[in-house]
């Protein structure tokens, strides 16, 4: 490595400590971490001011651009299903029919589901208001002392259902974008894809939360109780709305691989999660409130509950796509997948590493899979290995141990209610389980197909 490598590397490693050391031990917001350590790593790695400056304004703006809109979105429309009564008619309903004991397992397979066709954050968001609703239900009649850990044995699986599919199954849109870029079979990484996600999702939830989740205390939520005499809306209704977004975007992304219907304005639009979540928020109103929905009170109760929850968050994940950009301008991306290249070493390792390492300094899974991916092509043709084995490997590489620089720690830290220190303890350790184990089955797979 040249001087000028060194010098990037030691930006990078004291940009990001000191955003953990001033969250963790400064107890400042993220906000102000994340900005600060930013700059940090802009100046020491020799970019101009205003050029860092330039950089934080991009990935800020990128962020909130982007996953910004369907988090806000996403957050009124659980507001919505929480203040009518609709999320903890759902949540009820789904413990009647599985039990406390079969919880756990049924909120995986249910995020699985959901989760394919989806963007982390939006399924995220779609699910994890019912998920906490039925966490709350369960753990009602729990000890006391135990009650936070038993909401988060529900939490946890649903968060790993999610996290599976977003490292390691087509169609969604980070794995199918590897298959695209490296010419892979889409239907075998899909079977191939699933085969694996499913062991892994079950350490990765319900095994992982036994052991993790003792002793770790959640935050109070604001109290946010239903609008006092308002009729509970019907649970078909309820369902409904939930599962539309997830309809139109699954509707979408599955008619991009037929080939009559590729080009479809109308799919391209409902594959687009902030307009189908717009459409969703639309028909939220009427369907859950009914004629009330345009009283004052009502709309009120609504947007006083989003903007709350939605502040904080967006000003966390903003200051963290930040700190990825001034990463990613300082050239610490293209850094990691050269120094990675210059080794010989199997193209399923070389993969996970380039995008574990990439994942580490950038914080974005999509970013790292990118990257990892076009480094890639030259060593598959090279070396003839399965591609559809190396996007499973670089997924799994892009979930590694989620931590301040990802916009998906914070949004997750928010939605569970923890600290800090245990967000690091439950969720970021759950992705290094999802990455770690996908690998060794990616390797194991190896050498049966």
């Amino acid at each position: 490595m040249s001087g000028g490598d060194v010098r990037l590397v030691t930006a990078a490693v004291a940009g990001i400590a000191l955003a953990i050391v001033m969250i963790v031990r400064g107890r400042l917001h993220p906000f102000i971490g994340l900005l600060c350590g930013a700059f940090t790593v802009g100046l020491l790695a020799g970019l101009p001011l205003i050029d860092t400056a330039k950089a934080v304004q991009k990935g800020v703006g990128d962020i909130i651009g982007g996953t910004g809109l369907v988090v806000s979105l996403g957050l009124s429309l659980g507001a919505m299903l929480q203040l009518s009564g609709a999320a903890a008619s759902l949540a009820t309903g789904a413990l009647r029919l599985t039990g406390p004991r079969a919880a756990p397992w049924a909120t995986l397979g249910i995020a699985i589901v959901i989760g394919l066709p989806l963007f982390f954050e939006t399924g995220l968001v779609l699910l994890l208001p019912i998920v906490v609703a039925a966490a709350k239900e369960m753990a009602a009649d729990a000890d006391p002392a135990a009650r936070d850990s038993a909401k988060l044995r529900l939490i946890m699986p649903a968060l790993a259902g999610l996290g599976v599919v977003h490292a390691l199954v087509p169609p969604h849109p980070g794995p199918l974008l590897a298959v695209e870029t490296l010419n892979a079979n889409l239907g075998l990484t899909m079977l191939y894809g699933t085969l694996i996600a499913i062991p892994v999702a079950i350490l990765s939830g319900p095994v992982l939360a036994r052991f993790v989740t003792p002793g770790i205390r959640l935050a109070e939520p604001v109290p946010s109780d239903p609008i006092s005499q308002l009729a509970t809306p019907s649970r078909s209704r309820a369902l409904f709305i939930v599962l539309l977004p997830i309809a139109l975007i699954a509707a979408g992304e599955l008619g991009k691989l037929v080939p009559g219907l590729k080009g479809s304005m109308l799919l391209d639009a409902a594959a687009n999660p902030v307009i189908a979540l717009l459409l969703a928020n639309l028909l939220a109103m009427p369907l859950l409130f009914g004629r009330r929905f345009r009283e004052a009170g009502v709309q009120e109760s609504i947007w006083h509950q989003t903007m709350g929850a939605a502040g904080a968050i967006l000003l966390a994940i903003g200051a963290g796509g930040a700190l990825k950009q001034v990463l990613v301008s300082a050239g610490l991306s293209d850094l990691l997948a050269r120094t990675v290249m210059a080794y010989s070493i199997s193209p399923l390792l070389l993969g996970w590493l380039i995008a574990v390492g990439i994942r580490l300094a950038a914080g974005s899974a999509t970013v790292a899979t990118i990257t990892a991916v076009g480094v890639m092509p030259g060593v598959v043709a090279a070396s003839g290995a399965a591609p559809e084995l190396v996007v499973l490997a670089i997924g799994a590489g892009s979930v590694f141990f989620s931590h301040v620089n990802d916009p998906g720690f914070w949004l997750v830290k928010g939605y569970m209610g923890t600290s800090t220190a245990d967000t690091f303890r439950t969720w970021s350790l759950l992705e290094t389980v999802i990455s770690v184990a996908g690998l060794i089955f990616v390797i194991g797979l190896s050498y049966i197909v």
